[in-house]
């Protein structure tokens, strides 16, 4: 196989020495010991057309781009090299023979890291090999142990050492081997990528007692003071044993009661006490104990102490005999529903004798069963009034368990009458009250403003969950006067409800009155003062031109924005400007709308044309 191997190595050595392509061979990594020598072997090819004169090159540490100007470690042309490689770097190789072997002598740790290869064939013709060998500077022998070391089974055991430094060889010895048996030593053996070690095996066949034993070897350079060791301890597997456990025990409720159960194996086992197939405590360790105190039928019956590791097991068993009351009930069925599925829920337990067993929710029986071990519960379409806490209780003589669980019953939202709009001082506070399964978003629409207002906006919006039952206020300011249309929606995954709040309190009626209504009464205040003024005129038998001259009575003029007598335009403006601030009840710019008139009561707008005395007359 070592024949097979070096061949096929010489076979790649030569192909690669015949040129056709820019390539590179050395091993990818080589190790050697602190203060010894390492020779690292390396052939390269360049295209056949290309005929040097002659062939140079670079060694480089760490880094094959000349631009990040690593170390030097040997260069051809100039033999400048850096500080630390002076007198320790030699080229071996002959280049024109496209051999680039490289020798580092005196090695130290500061030496080890990835060496790279430069060929210069003069001009343009210079190439960085992107294969590179990495060194790895040692100083323990490598003691190799099979990863698995059974007792009663022969095993082999290796001490390599590189033996890359064609000045000095290492030879190897054992330590601690006594009674374990002789050495054998096999010599310089080559590896794969052309890197050498020495070797030598130690076969002896392992028992319980050699169980963490310490063997070490050595290897030492003749006429040098150089020598290097390494240690292994034996980690020798085995099987567990139960060497301790407790016969029968008989045992009276209240009493105490301990188990004991002790194995000897390597890897420490897994002891486990275990009744009926069920665990009851495990723990990896040399000994593992049940205790119980105040002893309950619940523990009585047969028990099993295993001890196992990857190797092996072994089981003894001790048996308690005890009546016992009802396990706690375990609950395994739906828990989450959606309003209108079916839920089954099973509730089991274990006891002797058979219990009772009894699911129920606010002290009312849901279900029940007697000297059975599991009940299951159906209820069909469920609705959130299900929605709560239940309990599964088991009994019999001789104590009772019980185990609680919830029922969650997903829902969409359902908006409750008791939403609405209220007026206090001068604020609106709108009130939605919704109920849903999971918590729904709620949002509140002016949609005479065109404003919607969401929960998120907390100057505003002021949420409060109980339950399942979100109450969000709204609050508007300066709305008392003219309090809004307030939409209330509210959205879950599974649906969305609205609801236009109804609005409660004196301030409704108010408003309905002076707003709509005020301006219908000034309108026509205004027309019969027009009509009193030209029937006074036509009593007279003043004739009046189709126009009036500015100096007597100016025109009277009505337009949509009602102004009072005497007030600046820029007075009005401000005025009407804060009054929508105050109604929106937000801060920033308002929205343009117009607030003067309610289309549902005054119908159609006067238009901004102006009319004259004489229009007017005509009127009445």
């Amino acid at each position: 196989m070592i024949f097979l191997t070096a061949l096929s190595l010489f076979w790649i050595m030569i192909s690669a020495s015949r040129g056709g392509q820019w390539g590179a061979w050395m091993p990818s990594s080589i190790s050697a010991f602190e203060g010894t020598c390492v020779s690292i072997p390396c052939r390269f090819s360049f295209p056949d057309e290309l005929r040097p004169a002659v062939v140079h090159g670079v060694w480089y540490f760490n880094s094959p781009y000349p631009k990040n100007y690593p170390p030097v470690v040997f260069k051809s042309r100039t033999q400048v090299v850096h500080e630390s490689f002076q007198g320790r770097s030699r080229l071996l190789g002959d280049l024109g023979l496209r051999n680039c072997t490289l020798l580092l002598s005196n090695l130290s740790p500061e030496l080890g890291g990835k060496y790279y290869f430069r060929g210069d064939l003069g001009g343009y013709n210079q190439y960085t090999f992107s294969e590179h060998s990495v060194l790895d500077i040692i100083n323990t022998p490598n003691i190799v142990v099979p990863p698995e070391v059974m007792a009663g089974t022969e095993v082999e055991v290796s001490c390599m050492v590189p033996d890359n430094c064609p000045e000095l060889h290492p030879e190897l010895s054992w330590l601690g081997h006594e009674g374990l048996g002789e050495p054998t030593v096999l010599g310089r053996l080559r590896e794969e990528e052309g890197t050498w070690v020495q070797v030598s095996l130690l076969h002896f066949v392992p028992t319980r007692e050699t169980n963490g034993h310490r063997l070490g070897c050595q290897a030492s350079f003749p006429n040098t003071t150089l020598q290097f060791e390494g240690y292994a301890s034996l980690d020798i597997k085995y099987p567990p044993v139960i060497v301790e456990i407790n016969s029968t025990v008989e045992a009276i409720e209240g009493s105490h009661v301990s188990l004991f159960c002790g194995a000897d194996s390597n890897p420490p086992p897994l002891l486990t006490w275990m009744r009926d197939g069920t665990v009851l405590r495990e723990a990896v360790a040399e000994s593992l104990s049940l205790e119980v105190d105040e002893v309950t039928p619940a523990e009585d019956g047969v028990y099993l102490c295993l001890a196992e590791n990857t190797y092996g097991q072994d089981n003894r068993t001790v048996e308690l005999s005890v009546m016992y009351a009802p396990w706690k009930p375990m609950v395994n069925g739906t828990v989450v529903a959606v309003e209108g599925e079916t839920v089954s829920i099973l509730c089991s337990t274990q006891s002797n004798p058979d219990p009772i067993l009894t699911i129920f929710k606010e002290k009312q029986i849901l279900a029940t069963v007697i000297y059975e071990s599991e009940l299951q519960l159906e209820l069909p379409a469920v609705t959130p009034e299900d929605d709560g806490e239940y309990w599964c209780v088991a009994e019999n003589q001789y104590g009772q368990r019980a185990t609680a669980f919830n029922l969650s019953v997903e829902f969409a939202p359902v908006i409750l009458l008791e939403s609405h709009c209220a007026a206090a001082r001068d604020t609106v506070q709108c009130l939605c009250v919704v109920k849903a399964n999971p918590e729904p978003s709620v949002a509140f629409e002016l949609p005479l403003r065109n404003v919607t207002v969401n929960e998120t906006e907390r100057e505003f919006v002021y949420s409060e969950r109980s339950g399942l039952l979100l109450t969000s206020i709204l609050t508007l300011r300066g709305q008392a006067q003219a309090p809004p249309r307030v939409i209330c929606t509210s959205h879950n995954l599974y649906g969305t409800k609205s609801l236009e709040l109804p609005f409660q309190g004196a301030h409704r009626l108010m408003w309905a009155k002076i707003g709509p209504v005020g301006a219908v009464v000034a309108f026509a205040i205004l027309i019969a003062i027009v009509c009193y003024i030209t029937q006074t005129r036509r009593k007279k038998n003043v004739t009046e031109s189709p126009s009036f001259s500015g100096g007597d009575n100016p025109p009277v003029v009505f337009s949509s924005d009602f102004r009072i007598s005497g007030a600046p335009e820029k007075y009005e403006s401000e005025r009407r400007l804060g009054s929508e601030r105050r109604l929106l009840g937000l801060r920033g710019e308002p929205p343009e709308l117009d607030l003067s008139y309610s289309h549902s009561d005054l119908g159609k707008r006067p238009t901004k044309d102006s009319y004259t005395l004489t229009e007017a007359s005509r009127v009445c």
